[in-house]
């Protein structure tokens, strides 16, 4: 493709580009359990309307944008109070949860090289069941992880082995509230405190629930302390674009003062052009996603945000209790939140996922990890809540249908070839993509062959191929 000799008429812009989304899922449907938050239309138009109106914006110069900086200030103020945090406690505006992340890390690592400039190896201990954002942020900042496996029953972070992993280097402790895989939180309190006594910089990540915990918390839900209620923890990420169902990308990353907020801010001034600050990793930014959130927030209210956790609270009862109730089926655990995840012992579940799928469903795998089996998991939102019931009887249909489906087929075929070539086999990725099914920016309808593939697979082969697959898929036409 290429730029047009002459512009194009708007009809046939907009035309070509509802074209392009009719491979997309149908979010609208509110049978997505992964990846979308939908408030429904007169808070999705309300917050367009918003969006646009702030579009241009920019919060690269806050001196420019005097109504950017105070619409963030209002932000950080509001979720400052849901996350127990006193008149010492900053926050930023960013981009989601990976830039968040992204920051907490920078800051702990930057705090440490002036305060203990003897680390010149900095690490982190991370639960197996962190978010990978973490991973990505010690690849891109040089800090080693240590991951700990998580309590195989409750599938929360070992305080035992955490203690172990703990050595004259680490910098950063991670908790998360609640995990994005099982849906549970981490021991935060004895994390943080154990961290707090060793000088390590503690931070929580409640992304997922930073929001909504502490409705359900209200709720009546035993809720356990993950904020700055505990002195030990230094910072917390908080998305607004998932459970405050702002439009993305919305996120707030805290620190429990300007001082250690310090180490977060770039400035450089050691170049020609203009005075660089930059609160966040990105420079220029639109102010619509911050606008929106603000008004979202301020539009549905505190009244309004319980009551939508009171329909969301009601779904998960109903879906743990019907998945209970199939026999093939199992909870890996009782999830504290809106995250649910299951397997099974008898039934191949990347199957049961093409099934439900292909009902207009959409719920995503979980591979096996760390001694942990391969699941199904789903995230409950808002929009999922009304069709809990057809949720639960296509899941019961789809588990049946499981049942009659071979499994293991493209795994037999490619056995032997993995068992000659070993980790070689990845350097032809186009023998593998063909045997998969796997066509030139297209994926196979039915993804159970190619994910049992991906299940048997070390975890280093894992990502090679995942690798080669995401580079073929961003290929531009001629």
């Amino acid at each position: 493709m290429k730029i047009p000799t002459t512009g194009r008429t708007r009809e046939d812009i907009l035309e070509h580009l509802r074209s392009y989304k009719n491979q997309d899922i149908n979010w609208q449907s509110g049978r997505a359990y992964g990846y979308i938050y939908d408030p429904g239309k007169e808070i999705l138009e309300f917050a367009k309307e918003v969006f646009c109106l702030f579009l241009c914006e920019n919060a690269l110069d806050f001196t420019a944008y005097p109504s950017i900086l105070k619409i963030e200030n209002d932000l950080v103020s509001m979720i400052r109070k849901h996350v127990h945090g006193d008149d010492q406690v900053v926050g930023n505006f960013t981009s989601g949860g990976t830039e968040s992340i992204f920051l907490a890390v920078k800051a702990a690592r930057d705090y440490y090289r002036l305060e203990k400039p003897e680390i010149t190896e900095p690490e982190m201990i991370l639960p197996s069941s962190a978010h990978a954002a973490f991973h990505k942020a010690a690849h891109y900042l040089g800090i080693k992880t240590v991951t700990v496996s998580v309590d195989p029953n409750t599938f929360k972070a070992d305080i035992k082995n955490t203690r172990e992993s703990i050595n004259e280097n680490t910098i950063l402790m991670v908790g998360s509230a609640p995990t994005y895989t099982q849906g549970v939180v981490d021991p935060i309190r004895e994390l943080s405190e154990m961290a707090r006594q060793h000088d390590i910089w503690f931070h929580t990540d409640a992304c997922m629930g930073g929001f909504l915990l502490p409705y359900f918390k209200r709720l009546g839900e035993p809720v356990a302390d993950f904020d700055f209620s505990l002195p030990g923890v230094c910072s917390v990420s908080v998305d607004l674009h998932k459970y405050a169902y702002s439009p993305k990308g919305a996120s707030l990353v805290f620190h429990r003062s300007p001082s250690l907020r310090s180490f977060q801010i770039f400035s450089f001034t050691k170049w020609l052009g203009y005075t660089l600050v930059n609160s966040t990793v990105q420079s220029t930014k639109s102010g619509g996603p911050l606008a929106a959130a603000w008004a979202v927030l301020n539009f549905v209210g505190d009244e309004g945000y319980l009551e939508f956790a009171r329909k969301k609270l009601e779904a998960v009862k109903k879906i743990k209790q019907a998945i209970s109730q199939i026999p093939e089926l199992y909870l890996m655990v009782d999830p504290e939140m809106t995250l649910i995840s299951f397997s099974s012992k008898e039934v191949n579940i990347f199957h049961i996922i093409d099934e439900m799928n292909s009902k207009g469903w959409y719920i995503q795998p979980s591979l096996s990890f760390d001694g942990i089996p391969a699941n199904i998991h789903l995230t409950v939102t808002l929009s999922n809540v009304i069709h809990t019931d057809q949720f639960i009887d296509d899941l019961k249909e789809s588990v049946e249908k499981a049942k009659d489906l071979p499994s293991g087929v493209l795994l037999e075929k490619l056995k032997p070839f993995m068992d000659k070539q070993g980790a070689a086999l990845l350097d032809n990725p186009g023998f593998l993509f063909e045997l998969a099914g796997i066509q030139e920016g297209q994926m196979p309808k039915r993804m159970a062959p190619l994910n049992e593939v991906l299940d048997a697979m070390p975890l280093e082969w894992r990502e090679k191929i995942l690798l080669h697959v995401t580079n073929g898929f961003f290929h531009p036409q001629a």
